[in-house]
This record gives C-alpha cells, sequence and structure tokens, in this order.
C-alpha cells in the first residue's frame, strides 16, 4: 500500500484510527456473521472480501460474473491469509440472471449482502445500448437483490454509491443518484447503509491501472492535465465498505472526510510520478503521433513517451464533492469518515414512472440516448448532463 500511497501524494493511510478504535468490535462482528458479496471480483469487491476473510467469518460467499477474476481472488487469498474455519465459496454467476435467483433461493441465508456490482465508467454512456445496461446493473439490479434481501430475512443491506452522485454531470453518476433513491425506498424494510468515496488508486480499469497496462505494452502514457481528484487505496475502499456496512444506521451514507490526510492531485501528476517510479523520465509529446512514433527509441534511452492535454469529453466534473449543503452531516462519530444521515426521502410515483418507462422501452426493442436523458431529467430536475460529443472512446 505505501507504493500506492506515495503515487497518490500521501504518506498515512485514511482510516487506521477509526479502525483502531473498533477493532474488537469489527473482529467480533465479522466472526459471528455470514456474508454474501456481489460484485465481489471488482477492484472494491475484492478489497471488501479480504477485510471480511482475514476476520474469520461464519460464512463467505462471493459472487461475480467474471469467472477470471474470480480464480484469481481465490488464489490472492489463499496465497496471503490461507484458510478460514467457516464456509468460504465463490460462485460465476450473473446477479440479473435466473441462475442467481435460484442460488438465493436454495441458499440465501445471510446477515449482511454488500454489493458492490456497478458500471462504474462515464466512458459507458455514449451509446443508448450501454446505458441501458447500466440501469440494469446500478438501478435493477440493485432494487431486485434488495427485495431478495428482504424476503430471506437478511439483517443489513450494504450497497456501494459515488461521489459522482453528488450534484451529478454524468449519466453514471445520475444513475447512482436514483439508485440512491430506490434504497430510501426500500429502507423502510431492511437496513441499508452506503458509501460515497473517491476514486480508487489502480482499480481495474482505471486510468490509474492503465499506466501499468502501458508500460507492459510498450505504449505511450496518455493522461488529462487540468482534472484533479482524491484518491483511496483498493485496501482503503475495503474498509470504509465494510465499517459502513457494520456501524452504519439505517440511510447513513459513508465518506472519506476532506482534510490533510486526503491529497488532491491530477492524473497527469501521478503519471509521472509512476514513470519515474519505473525508472524512466517523462518525456512530454505535443501529439499522439509523436507519441506512439517515439515510444520505439525513447525508452532505451531511459525516457517515456506522455501526452498530457486538458479533458473535452462528455461526463467529466470540474471538482468533487461527497455532499451537498442540504444534507445533515455526522462529522463527530468517526476521525476520517463523515455520515451523511439521510431521511427517508423519495418520490414513490416518479419511482414507478421511472420503472415502468425502462421497461416499456425495454419491451419495444428500441430506444435513443434522448430517451434516456429525458427519463433522468425527470428524475433529477436539476442534472446538468455535459454533453461534448466526443467521448474517451475516441481518444488514445
Amino acid at each position: 500500500m505505501k507504493s500506492i500511497l506515495s503515487l497518490i501524494g500521501r504518506t498515512d493511510t485514511l482510516f487506521s484510527d477509526d479502525l483502531k478504535a473498533v477493532k474488537q468490535q469489527l473482529d467480533d462482528s465479522v466472526s459471528s456473521s455470514r456474508f454474501l458479496v456481489l460484485g465481489a471480483a471488482g477492484s472494491i469487491g475484492q478489497a471488501v472480501a479480504k477485510e471480511i476473510f482475514k476476520r474469520n467469518p461464519k460464512k463467505l460467499h462471493l459472487v461475480d460474473i467474471s469467472e477470471n477474476n474470480m480464480v484469481e481472488l481465490v488464489r490472492d487469498i489463499r496465497s496471503s491469509y490461507g484458510y478460514i474455519t467457516g464456509d468460504f465459496q465463490t460462485f460465476a454467476l450473473d446477479i440479473g440472471s435466473i441462475e442467481y435467483d435460484a442460488f438465493i433461493e436454495a441458499d440465501g441465508h445471510y446477515d449482511y449482502i454488500l454489493n458492490l456490482s456497478a458500471l462504474k465508467h462515464v466512458r459507458s454512456e455514449k451509446d443508448p445500448y450501454t446505458l441501458m445496461r447500466m440501469l440494469e446493473v446500478n438501478v435493477f439490479n440493485t432494487e431486485k437483490t434488495i427485495k431478495q434481501a428482504i424476503a430471506k430475512g437478511v439483517k443489513k443491506y450494504f450497497c456501494v454509491s459515488t461521489d459522482k452522485a453528488t450534484n451529478p454531470v454524468n449519466m453514471m453518476g445520475a444513475s447512482k443518484r436514483i439508485m440512491e433513491m430506490y434504497l430510501q425506498r426500500y429502507s423502510q424494510h431492511i437496513k441499508i447503509s452506503t458509501a460515497r468515496f473517491a476514486n480508487v488508486a489502480f482499480s481495474d480499469g482505471s486510468l490509474l491501472h492503465s499506466f501499468h497496462l502501458r508500460m507492459q505494452k510498450q505504449q505511450p502514457i496518455v493522461a488529462p492535465n487540468d482534472v484533479r481528484r482524491y484518491f483511496v487505496t483498493p485496501q482503503e475502499s475495503g474498509e470504509l465498505c465494510l465499517i459502513s456496512c457494520l456501524f452504519g444506521e439505517n440511510r447513513d451514507i459513508f465518506f472519506p472526510k476532506l482534510n490533510e490526510a486526503l491529497h488532491l492531485i491530477t492524473f497527469a501528476e501521478i503519471a509521472e510520478k509512476y514513470v519515474a517510479a519505473q525508472g524512466y523520465k517523462p518525456y512530454l509529446c505535443q501529439n499522439e503521433d509523436e507519441a506512439r512514433n517515439l515510444i520505439g527509441t525513447l525508452p532505451i534511452l531511459g525516457k517515456w513517451p506522455c501526452l498530457f492535454t486538458p479533458s473535452d469529453t462528455t461526463g467529466e466534473k470540474d471538482f468533487e464533492e461527497f455532499f451537498t449543503e442540504h444534507e445533515v452531516l455526522d462529522l463527530e462519530r468517526f476521525t476520517n469518515l463523515g455520515i451523511i444521515k439521510s431521511k427517508e426521502d423519495y418520490d414513490e410515483s416518479k419511482l414507478q414512472h421511472f420503472s415502468s418507462e425502462i421497461t416499456r422501452l425495454k419491451m419495444a426493442r428500441t430506444w435513443c440516448k434522448e430517451d434516456l436523458v429525458k427519463l433522468f431529467n425527470f428524475m433529477l430536475p436539476t442534472f446538468e448532463h455535459k454533453e461534448t460529443g466526443k467521448y474517451l472512446d475516441g481518444k488514445m
């Protein structure tokens, strides 16, 4: 973790003081409980699975659609922590599938369900079909698994959100904000908590993770030089989710406090640090052609071609925020964790309209992006979607 911390401009972990304060209670709660982790093979899901596993739970079942990532997670856990006395199993299932429904029907006996599955990329909103799948994964799979948890008598349901759900400007963030509304609806029937947090450094599929892949494949490194973000490490993401799940009250939303411990940094700065850590000096290029042409000659001279440009793609938020001015906060309970004390605040008629319209569009087998944007604006009147006509898939 220390190597990641230095790359994102920090020296200390965020939640060490909070973890020390609740260590015994946390260990006792995990060791006496049964857990189901959905989306367990993603970066946050893996981190959560490890935090639970190393505390010896009575039962830990992991579900993810990615068979290969699940296999690697098991190898990682066995190599790092070994074995537990409890029931540990993995299942390569799509939580939106009939097979998953049968799995829950056959067992489903858990104290806690943690849902870490999500479509998280802003680039996923470029076409209407991937955007619809984003809604299916982020909203309706969440609704389905909550209903199943209620039917099975699960004690607590945790679902990960994002800082981008706060005053969203992209549809990924808006989908998570709408998901939070559905969580509010079902919090009448089951205890629910969630977390909004910053970018997870070097998470699977992230720009930072691509730095490693670009160097591995002998390719230039590209990053925006005007986008500043907060980062947490994968382990910190797991700690945040587990603390929220076990200690959050109904409708609580946890987030990392913005203070000197959480460093704001540009992607370009991290890219330069990463290239230097690999033993190369960053060489700043003027365009993509120059960067591609120089990759064949610069590395042998101890330099690596880098292209840093301003961001001009759809959905980029100018700054990050974890809460709005209208939300009630608890900043006293934890040292580096804040809590949004959400009220049961949602419009049932709007949720019903949103669900029925999405169903109608799916049944018709035809829809356009404008249909979905209209629904987003109906659900979120202040939603300011920033459409530039440019997407990350059109860049190197």
